[in-house]
């Protein structure tokens, strides 16, 4: 599914897209569940892309095939419960990407036993491709990315005190980490195992 043809990378931008504003959504739904209307105040509890791009990221998308969404607004003090709301505002993003990835994966598959062809069918490859890789990168534990505040949300208060202390210098950390390709040693084996899961369990389903 790793293709770097031109036809890919444009369907890359929307692929993108799609996986941003889904994302974002998500998290912003799943933080109005639990008493915080921050985001929909701001407009942003909506699946209309525009209002979740972000300048540099929208031109990251443009040039390079990838890049990032305005995160939504949320104030974790207005959940009725600050760590669960916490910890599930933060895996609301991720999980949403998986979701898609999965959706995607299924009409693939249909599409294949169709003997359909076409930019579709590439389409519905960069989708499970691009989504399960924005969910893994973010539950990465390092900030601002989704899994350090859903560490955060189960650490005990004594690891947090330590955590906000370094928070300042997770971006350097996270920088070096994709400028090293570190980071690719951490993605793609958790890529491979979340695909390799979804291929399992569609497999599972009649017909499929």
């Amino acid at each position: 599914m790793f293709n770097f043809d031109p036809v890919t990378m444009v369907l890359r931008i929307p692929a993108l897209l799609i996986a941003i504003t889904v994302h974002e959504f998500a998290h912003a739904r799943v933080a109005y569940a639990y008493g915080d209307a921050t985001a929909k105040a701001y407009g942003r509890m909506n699946l209309n892309p525009i209002s979740h791009l972000d300048p540099i990221g929208t031109l990251m998308i443009i040039l390079v095939g990838f890049g990032w969404a305005k995160p939504v607004p949320i104030n974790p003090y207005n959940f009725r419960n600050y760590r669960a709301g916490l910890r599930w505002v933060s895996l609301a993003g991720p999980l949403a990407n998986f979701t898609l990835a999965f959706l995607s994966l299924v009409l693939f598959r249909v599409l294949i036993l169709s003997g359909a062809g076409g930019l579709f069918l590439s389409f519905m490859a960069v989708m499970v491709q691009l989504n399960i890789l924005l969910g893994v990168f973010n539950l990465i534990p390092i900030p601002p990315l989704d899994g350090s505040k859903i560490l955060v949300s189960l650490a005990p208060d004594s690891f947090v005190d330590f955590f906000h202390q370094i928070e300042p210098y997770a971006p350097i950390i996270l920088l070096v980490l994709i400028i090293t390709r570190a980071l690719s040693y951490i993605l793609f084996p958790l890529y491979d195992l979340i695909l390799n899961l979804f291929n399992a369990i569609i497999r599972l389903i009649p017909g499929l």
